[in-house]
């Protein structure tokens, strides 16, 4: 549910939780980011493949002016026509 600040009236909506917010950066469970992705008609996603001994996969993608992050031990299924930015390092604070 989110709130109407206009009218003061509870207007259902779908809602993720973000355990950590730093900025406009927005850290998310891996399939919280995925629904994120679905909202979009042609996501645009920085991933980063990260580790040695145990690989990491870190991906990033904005909507409506928010940068939202996640990070998973395996490569998610990504929506038809994601256009992918592969990066050789990415540093989000926290």
């Amino acid at each position: 549910m989110s709130i109407d600040f206009n009218n003061h009236r509870v207007v259902p909506a779908q809602t993720i939780e973000a355990p950590r917010v730093f900025g406009t950066t927005v850290t998310l469970e891996p399939e919280d980011f995925q629904a994120i992705l679905e909202k979009q008609d042609q996501p645009l996603v920085v991933i980063q493949k990260w580790g040695f001994f145990v690989t990491e996969y870190r991906y990033l993608t904005s909507y409506k002016g928010l940068a939202f992050y996640t990070k998973s031990g395996e490569q998610l299924a990504l929506p038809p026509g994601t256009e992918l930015v592969r990066a050789r390092s990415m540093y989000l604070p926290g």
